[in-house]
Order: structure tokens, then sequence, then C-alpha cells
């Protein structure tokens, strides 16, 4: 099984009869979470992350959308940006959102996510998680980007 790709093990998946849910679920980074956070890693740095990209997957579902892409992935950039939480000026974080298409991952297209979908994500993840002023969707493709950062 760990010389197929992800195409071939949803295949047999589906040849064991296994259910959809568990067949269309985006592949996670092999080496582990910490390669969405961007420098240092640390406990309260992958809590954030959990949290933004829970919303961002929870937001793709409710809208139709995630079995329509490959993969997503939330990222936590090294830099703060400048915001404004209750009428004062603060330096949050900034997450960047990535959502790919692809048959086998050698080759990704950026999904084109509806803007208001992703103005919803945005608002949310600023909203509901703690320390996040700036969010960005990254439309790179693959090649020449990967589609983790790391």
């Amino acid at each position: 099984m760990r010389l197929l790709y992800k195409d071939e093990v949803r295949e047999v998946g589906r040849a064991l009869g296994l259910p959809d849910q568990f067949i269309g679920r985006h592949p996670f980074p092999g080496p582990g979470l910490g390669i969405r956070v961007i420098g240092d890693v640390t406990p309260e740095k992958i809590e954030l992350l959990q949290n933004a990209d829970d919303i961002f997957v929870k937001e793709l579902r409710a809208a139709g959308l995630y079995d329509e892409v490959w993969e997503t992935a939330t990222i936590l950039l090294p830099i703060k940006a400048v915001g404004i939480v209750n009428g004062e000026r603060t330096y949050g974080n900034v997450v960047a959102l990535r959502a790919v298409t692809s048959v086998d991952a050698t080759m990704a297209g950026v999904a084109e996510l509806p803007y208001d979908l992703l103005i919803k994500v945005s608002k949310r993840i600023m909203g509901e998680v703690d320390g996040v002023s700036r969010v960005v969707y990254d439309i790179s493709p693959k090649p020449p980007a990967t589609i983790q950062w790391e």
C-alpha cells in the first residue's frame, strides 16, 4: 500500500467498499501539520492553525465543494499584519488558505472557489480565531509551486 499514489489508494478503498467519507478525505501532509507552520512550531501555533483549518474545511463542506477539491491547506505565515479589534490597532498573524484540484498530486491547479465563500471563511477565521488579523488565498499552480509551502 505504501507504494501506491493517493488516487490508487482511493481505488482500493472503493473496491473494498469503504464509505465515501473515508475515500474522499483530503490528503494530509506526510510530515504532519507542523510543516504548515512556517518558522518555529509551538503548541499555540498548531492550535491556531487547527482552528483556522477547521473553519475552512467546514465552510467548504457547507458549500458542497469539499469533494470538488483535491486538497486544502491552511498555512500559518511567519509575519504579522496590522488589524483593528474593538477600535484598537493590533498586530496579528497571517493565515494563507490553499485549495487545489488534482488527480494524483503530481500536478495541481488552483481551486477557483467562489469569492463570497472566501470572504465568509476569511471573516470567520479573523472573527473566531484569536490572533489572526489577515487571511490570504494562494493562487499558485503546481508546478512551479508545490502543494505544501515547506
